[in-house]
């Protein structure tokens, strides 16, 4: 092992795993007093900050043998051996290495940057660039030439080497756990470092695609020394956080994923064809930081976009409208237990049913939007309002429309809706409805991402005539010449189009892409009502400009061992995400699906301490088939209660 100018931290207390050297002999680690220092050796350099030391072989023959730069914390401890290869395929070619250049030193102003060029089979030029402040390491490649971006990976990559070792390289694996800011099914949000994990903007309820339900989430990982005790525990001790640094109209990827292998891993981007080169082209940056704790590599990942002018300095939707707090209602959990109590014969929604069946709950969710009625809304409100719960927004969930992607409202199920939301201005409420973003339904082929066989796939964000017509559709809903409603709640941002073979317009695609398709919806809301409210689950901080709440989306079922996960530990955690991205967000609680009614009341016992209370169900619970009585809907009340009177204060103090 690396010998160390420092005692080592207690092993036994975080037992990290053993990762020999790269390269003998070891250099001490001197971390720096000031700034960055370089210390060289014969056959290797050594740069240190103020918490790390990362050694490099220093000549053409060592990298060559060995192309690593081992880092260590002050401590003395091993994070990971960062291997300093690349792969930037293209379409037309796999980019592998066949040779590399002894790294360059360069010192501008007390941040040093290492510099390592290789030989790629596809690109002009390729270099990995390691950039090393008193506080950060950077990462990032930069190539030259001319092509269509296909998957890039960083920290390892495809090589053939001078010793005659081939084939895929990968950073080495110092660190016990990884934390991922994104609920998952199985629910792990700190995960042992040999799974993987991804974050971005494709995803549904299908397996292994959970990961869409924050899209896109913050992009940081963070590396821990210690394993988590359960689903939703995030441990203590030192913790690493690997951001993604760039601006969001340079997140032209649709997913950046972890992925290890053994003791190995390296990130991976999908760009799938759609972000040409023309030039010079540099990759996203990554940046290790240490961090307090788990939590705190989303607040640094934030920081850091703030410094970097990616993302604001002040919460976006801190000018909330006092309406976007009050409690609201959405009726697709009451829609999905009427849903429940149909399939299951029982026509009273108030009396007890059978539970669904893994089966029966997929049957659910495809007849519930045929219950988005203004018949049964208005039964929903009455029960609700017989138990003194009067919300002050209510959410017309799945689906009021006759088509999702012209958004035209559907007159069997809502005959008159701007009435309806006439008459619910008139009792001192608001509206919001219920948008499916990326569907196509109803829009012409031409304003579309087409698949290979000319299908229109999703609206394309990349087409001005598509961001024109949702303009002409917002305009539509929200003024008082249309439906007059108050906003949306957007949904489905996680069904972004993917795949090399799409056609979409030039111009944007993956993460950048549902930027400005929300960029296009609440700009457009906000010309017609200042006020309108546009709910989101994107939780990255440069989607700060595009929503004013954030949603915490659906609660998810089990831990890794099969265990149900108590939603209310879920959501808190997920409310932490939100927070540390976010602040200054209002919070959509959100309530759907509740497993059964005890863990329903136990989450209606801690959600208006969260943000804004949501509640979805009026009659029964859907995975249960247990009815909701009065004395249920009395418990909800009171916290309805206790939350309007800590809003009063609020706004008092504000005031």
């Amino acid at each position: 092992m690396l010998p160390t100018s420092v005692d080592p931290v207690d092993r036994a207390v975080l037992d990290p795993l053993p990762i020999p050297s790269r390269f003998e002999p070891s250099p001490p680690l001197h971390p720096a007093a000031e700034g960055v220092t370089v210390v060289r050796h014969e056959s290797w350099l050594t740069v240190s900050g103020r918490w790390y030391s990362l050694s490099f072989p220093a000549d053409e023959s060592s990298v060559n043998r060995s192309p690593y730069g081992v880092l260590l914390s002050e401590d003395g401890n091993n994070w990971t051996d960062l291997n300093l290869l690349a792969s930037v395929h293209r379409l037309d070619g796999v980019d592998e290495t066949y040779g590399l250049s002894a790294p360059v030193v360069t010192d501008e102003g007390g941040v040093v940057t290492v510099a390592v060029a290789q030989r790629s089979t596809v690109w002009e030029s390729r270099e990995t660039r390691v950039r090393c402040t008193r506080e950060t390491v950077e990462v990032s490649v930069v190539v030259r030439g001319d092509g269509a971006l296909d998957d890039v990976v960083l920290l390892g990559g495809s090589a053939t080497l001078r010793s005659g070792a081939c084939g895929a390289f990968r950073s080495a694996i110092g660190f016990r756990s990884v934390f991922v800011p994104v609920p998952t099914e199985p629910v792990a949000f700190v995960r042992p470092a040999r799974a993987s994990a991804a974050l971005g903007v494709v995803g549904d309820a299908e397996p292994g695609r959970l990961n869409g339900i924050f899209s896109p989430p913050p992009l940081v990982f963070g590396w821990g020394r210690r394993d988590a005790a359960g689903a939703t525990d995030l441990p203590g001790g030192d913790w690493l956080g690997l951001s993604v640094r760039a601006a969001v109209e340079d997140l032209t990827f649709t997913t950046v994923r972890y992925e290890p292998l053994d003791a190995g891993y390296w990130l991976r981007f999908s760009y799938e064809g759609h972000t040409r080169v023309a030039g010079e082209w540099t990759s996203p940056v990554l940046v290790l930081r240490p961090s307090r704790d788990a939590l705190g590599v989303i607040e640094d990942h934030r920081a850091d976009l703030v410094a970097h002018g990616f993302a604001s300095a002040v919460a976006d939707a801190a000018a909330a409208a006092d309406w976007w707090e009050e409690p609201m209602f959405c009726g697709w959990g009451a829609q999905c237990a009427r849903s429940a109590h149909e399939l299951h014969g029982t026509a009273n929604p108030s009396e007890p049913t059978e539970p669904e069946t893994a089966l029966e709950e997929s049957f659910v969710v495809l007849m519930a939007p045929q219950l988005a009625r203004e018949s049964a809304y208005e039964e929903f409100l009455a029960t609700l309002e017989q138990s003194g719960l009067v919300p002050g927004t209510i959410v017309i969930d799945d689906r009021w429309q006759a088509q999702y992607g012209t958004a035209t409202p559907d007159l069997e199920h809502w005959p008159d809706l701007k009435g309806w939301i006439a008459d619910r201005h008139a009792r001192g409420q608001k509206v919001l409805l219920w948008w499916k973003a990326w569907d196509p339904s109803g829009l012409p082929a031409d304003e579309c991402v087409l698949d290979a066989g000319g299908r229109p796939l999703s609206a394309d964000p990349a087409n001005p005539k598509y961001l024109a017509h949702l303009e002409r559709i917002v305009a539509e809903l929200l003024s008082p010449e249309g439906l007059d409603a108050d906003g949306f709640k957007v949904d489905f941002t996680q069904r972004a189009p993917s795949g090399r073979s799409l056609r979409p317009a030039p111009g944007v695609w993956g993460i950048a892409a549902l930027h400005t398709l929300l960029r296009t919806l609440r700009s457009a809301a906000k010309a017609v009502k200042p006020d309108a409210l546009v709910v989101t689950h994107a939780v990255h901080p440069s989607f700060g400009d595009v929503g004013d709440m954030v949603r915490l989306n659906d609660v998810l079922k089990n831990d890794a061992a099969g265990h149900p996960v108590p939603v209310a530990d879920q959501v808190t955690l997920r409310n932490e995400i939100a927070r540390r991205a976010l602040p200054g967000h209002v919070i959509d609680t959100d309530q759907w699906p509740m497993p059964n009614r005890a863990e329903w009341l136990s989450y209606v016992d801690v959600q208006h301490r969260l943000g804004v209370p949501a509640l979805y169900y009026a009659e029964s619970i859907d995975r249960s088939g247990e009815p909701i009585g009065p004395e249920h809907l009395a418990v909800v009340a009171g916290t309805w209660r206790e939350y309007r009177r800590a809003l009063e204060q609020r706004r008092s103090s504000r005031s």
